[in-house]
């Protein structure tokens, strides 16, 4: 009789691991789809950025150290590599866009630009989907490193050699700040 209780158990045990063997893969794969869908965004940005400074050259013959800044944080930004390295070009790159767009607004002519327009909207729906894409990474390496951590998943973790994974985040100390509105 003992020896049925005790392989009863031993089977509930090992049906419970698969199940959580089985949930942590799925998890690890949701995470790999997060990051896949933040890569298509950013390949997309780094296929505007080039047209981008292309479109501005003419204009901007004296603020050549932008558009080289441009052009050196787009390549940094594509030879990174692993979630934190990427984070951190990326917010280099957001950074050195943001100079761009500001110094655009002292051209008129190339502020209106058609090309240059509608390269900067394409910029802009990129970036939403980009934050889109890492909120959504983000939460599903949330569910995934908890499942990793929490009792008994972390020891079918342990065993099988799941590790956490990094969360894609925000260095930039102005993206972290709320928008400020004044209508004086």
């Amino acid at each position: 009789m003992i020896g049925w209780i005790v392989l009863i158990v031993l089977v509930v045990l090992l049906f419970a691991a698969i199940g959580i063997y089985n949930t942590l893969v799925r998890l690890r794969k949701r995470c790999d789809n997060g990051w896949a869908q933040i890569d298509v965004q950013l390949k997309r940005r780094y296929d505007l950025i080039p047209n981008l400074v292309e479109t501005a050259k003419g204009y901007l013959k004296h603020e050549r150290e932008v558009l080289e800044n441009v052009t050196k944080a787009r390549q940094q930004a594509i030879d990174a590599s692993g979630v934190a390295d990427q984070a951190k070009a990326e917010n280099f790159l957001s950074q050195t866009l943001r100079s761009l767009f500001a110094v655009v607004e002292n051209y008129p002519d190339l502020k209106g630009n058609q090309s240059m327009m509608a390269v900067q909207e394409e910029l802009v729906s990129t970036e939403n989907k980009i934050s889109f894409a890492r909120q959504h990474y983000n939460d599903t390496v949330m569910v995934y490193n908890t499942r990793t951590e929490v009792f008994p998943s972390n020891v079918v973790a342990g065993m099988f050699g799941f590790k956490p994974r990094d969360f894609f985040e925000l260095e930039d100390a102005a993206q972290r700040e709320a928008p400020k509105v004044d209508f004086s």
